[in-house]
């Protein structure tokens, strides 16, 4: 087996085959056929190439756990990513980028009644109305927040809880006052004119008044309203890039990535303590050129929860499951084992908790409290577990996921079981590691829910009966 990642997250190309009998892999970053690349060198000048890093090993999980080891040193340390605390963001299946002091108070309570540490209020605090073609101030919206955003703010520090803001700080809205002032070489331009893209320009951060301009922005958000956390989105795909003052446009889409780079170090170095998470439109750009740096990925913006379990089981693949983010969001409609559901889609990675909090009943608020101190108690040791899948990768349309990790100084494993489809409720889960050995198995979330199981120590098999219906449960595998 052989995995690989490309570290960049500009153009990149990656092509398997076989030739002559041979099977062969190409991995490179933006090349002249794909992405329209090409860069003139003068004598004396140098080119470094897009990195990739490459696994080999005898199963696809050897060469995950490879990878996710690797992943772990490159990246910056950090304390988000040695702490693991709970966020919880008010945007999907919730708020939907539409804030308010006054719908922000219930939930900044329930969230800290729940045990979250961190409070992110997402898209829409800097735009009255309809915000999508117009941002790029980054100025509160005096409407949604009478008497200043500075209100819901406090009540979050009030409430033991650090605050955060969404931003999307690549781009500009086409309908921004600020764009409409603006010089053409801020923005991402080919054959003379601006690059447009859902009602955004893309602007270029090889230009210092670029870089100026969203180091004022961050100075305000984190000295002025003392933010310890910035989503920082990106929902555009600007193209092949930009042919300003570029050999051509693939080589400036290249060039303002690490102009990118090279800013996010700039901010990192002066606010160390900082939490950034890289939303990228939910996991569209999760590329380690950023995650080395940025502590948490959010690995997708699926509003539905059952598909949400598929992704979230598969993340660690990508991503080391400490980075990342899963949404755990309890409808209104709901019922217990939906709350279930949703809060086990989150804890073997990192919890990103939404919903209408507020308004859930008090045995379903009970099983998400429940959740978040389980999560609390094993979260140090998701920080340092391998990533297995007992019956393979999850495919949509499955009716059973599995995903667990190895806690190996321990002892120990995790294992997440969901129940995809009504039916038959009960499905074997081969542990080959453990074959011969002797397991003790508990079900750690919920407790008390129907659930049973037995471990067959000669076959390595661990067969688990759940209800059948859509459900979840989160196992602890113990052995000595």
């Amino acid at each position: 087996f052989i995995t690989w990642q490309t570290e960049h997250h500009s153009a990149w190309h990656c092509e398997v085959s076989d030739n002559m009998g041979q099977i062969y892999i190409q991995l490179s970053g933006p090349t002249g056929n794909e992405h329209q690349w090409y860069k003139r060198l003068s004598p004396g000048q140098a080119f470094t190439s897009v990195k990739a890093a490459v696994a080999a090993g005898n199963s696809l999980e050897e060469t995950i756990g490879a990878l996710t080891c690797y992943r772990r040193k490159i990246r910056r340390k950090n304390r988000d990513n040695a702490e693991l605390p709970i966020i919880f963001n008010d945007y999907m299946n919730c708020l939907y980028g539409d804030p308010t002091t006054e719908k922000l108070i219930p939930l900044i309570d329930a969230a800290q009644q729940a045990g979250c540490e961190y409070f992110c209020i997402d898209a829409g605090w800097y735009a009255d109305g309809e915000w999508w073609d117009g941002v790029g101030e980054w100025s509160p919206s005096p409407k949604r927040f009478p008497g200043g955003i500075e209100i819901p703010l406090q009540h979050i520090r009030n409430k033991g809880m650090i605050p955060g803001l969404w931003l999307e700080l690549e781009v500009m809205g086409v309908n921004c006052p600020l764009a409409k002032k603006l010089p053409d070489d801020w923005f991402f331009t080919r054959y003379g004119k601006r690059v447009t893209d859902h009602g955004r320009f893309q602007l270029d951060y090889r230009n210092p008044d670029v870089r100026n301009y969203a180091d004022s922005v961050i100075k305000r958000l984190t000295e002025e309203y003392r933010i310890g956390y910035l989503k920082m989105d990106y929902n555009i795909n600007a193209g092949t890039g930009t042919d300003w003052k570029s050999d051509s446009p693939g080589d400036g889409l290249l060039e303002h990535c690490q102009a990118y780079l090279d800013w996010l170090r700039t901010v990192i170095a002066k606010y160390p303590e900082l939490v950034i998470e890289n939303c990228s439109s939910g996991g569209m750009r999760m590329a380690y050129s950023l995650l080395s740096l940025l502590s948490i990925q959010s690995v997708s913006d699926q509003i539905d929860y059952k598909k949400m379990a598929v992704i979230a089981a598969a993340a660690p693949s990508a991503v080391t499951p400490e980075q990342a983010a899963v949404w755990a969001y309890p409808t209104e409609s709901g019922d217990e084992e939906e709350t279930i559901f949703n809060m086990v889609n989150a804890l073997l990675s990192r919890i990103h908790l939404s919903g209408h909090l507020a308004k859930l009943s008090q045995n379903r608020f009970s099983l998400v409290k429940e959740a978040l101190c389980l999560y609390k108690k094993i979260r140090a040791e998701i920080k340092e577990g391998t990533p297995f899948w007992p019956i393979g990768m999850p495919v949509f349309g499955d009716e059973w996921a599995a995903y667990g990790l190895y806690i190996p100084r321990q002892n120990k494993a995790y294992l997440a079981v969901w129940h995809l489809e009504e039916g038959l409720g009960s499905h074997s889960f081969p542990i080959r590691k453990q074959q011969g050995i002797p397991l003790e198995v508990s079900c750690i979330y919920p407790k008390g829910f129907d659930c049973s199981w037995y471990w067959n120590i000669t076959k390595g098999n661990l067969s688990i009966r759940l209800p059948e219906k859509v459900c979840a449960r989160l196992f602890c595998l113990q052995w000595t």
